[in-house]
């Protein structure tokens, strides 16, 4: 993968924006393009995103990737509806400086809750968690019986159980909140004695109903996915709906004559709204591999792209 330090990535608004402030960056937002050499843009309330970049890395590997964390105001699950919508918003148009091509919504509770304002106020597509993964569960149930773990905001929203209930009827959705795990995965508590406690009490309700396919319903959660593993038990299909979601791209680049036709590897550009003391060995964890460079972008600066109280 080409050195993100040599990125041919660029934001038309400045040349840098490492530990930027807000008044830097005052000029119009870039339009979206149809470039097929354009980046995608993906982002997340945090870094549990970048597993979806791991597998878009590996379905697409000469695309370029802009990638935002919002780290600074993760978790969105425990937001509002209005608060997560807002901070999407935010995000998105961050990210459509970089006139992206698509933008990827490596967030579950964003997906749930804000996905049409998204596609209602950008003109590239917007491509979610909810549907690729409710789809990729309902083909793996052999007893019709699917249980999904996601945050409070993602399971309160009903999103997975009326995707589901539109696609199959006839399936039982068995939905549990699981508020603990992101702040555990931020942490990097992967097999820690708290983390597989907490996954005793969350995951008891599902191993009850007799699930055989369990969706992962958040991306910070399939670093966890050995103790939630050994929880369920072997016979219980884990679905990672970031796979399902990267699947989703392809098909949507492709239909749209929007796959990058270079032969050579993508470049990748990171950014956060806040860089945490252990924030190299967690995102190493989620993305395979270290992150050699990563920017900061201030969360004045984000916050400034949209407000629900003015636009």
């Amino acid at each position: 993968m080409t050195d993100p330090n040599a990125s041919g990535i660029t934001n038309p608004k400045a040349n840098e924006l490492t530990d930027t402030k807000a008044h830097e960056l005052t000029e119009p937002k870039a339009p979206g393009t149809t470039d097929p050499k354009a980046p995608i843009g993906i982002f997340d309330s945090g870094i549990g995103g970048l597993t979806v970049v791991k597998h878009l890395i590996d379905a697409l590997p000469n695309e370029n990737i802009v990638y935002f964390g919002d780290t600074a105001r993760v978790p969105y699950g425990s937001k509002s509806n209005d608060t997560v919508i807002e901070y999407s918003i935010q995000d998105a148009a961050f990210l459509m400086e970089f006139g992206v091509k698509a933008i990827v919504v490596a967030c579950n509770t964003a997906s749930s809750v804000a996905l049409n304002q998204l596609r209602e106020r950008f003109s590239v597509p917007i491509i979610g968690m909810i549907e690729p993964g409710a789809k990729y569960g309902l083909g793996y149930t052999s007893n019709d019986k699917i249980g999904v773990i996601g945050t409070r905001a993602t399971v309160n929203n009903k999103a997975y159980s009326t995707k589901i209930a539109e696609l199959d009827g006839q399936v039982t959705i068995i939905e549990q909140a699981c508020p603990l795990f992101v702040p555990f995965a931020e942490e990097g508590w992967i097999d820690h004695p708290a983390t597989r406690a907490v996954a005793a009490e969350y995951l008891k309700p599902l191993k009850d109903a007799g699930v055989d396919t369990l969706i992962l319903g958040c991306t910070h959660y399939p670093i966890l996915k050995d103790v939630i593993k050994d929880e369920m038990g072997s016979n219980v299909k884990l679905v990672d709906s970031g796979i399902a979601a990267s699947y989703a791209v392809v098909k949507e680049l492709t239909e749209r004559g929007l796959l990058n036709p270079e032969n050579t590897p993508g470049d990748e550009i990171y950014y956060v709204s806040d860089i945490p003391a252990t924030f190299s060995f967690v995102a190493s964890l989620f993305l395979g591999r270290e992150i050699i460079k990563i920017n900061k972008v201030e969360t004045d600066y984000i916050s400034s792209l949209f407000s629900m109280n003015k636009n």
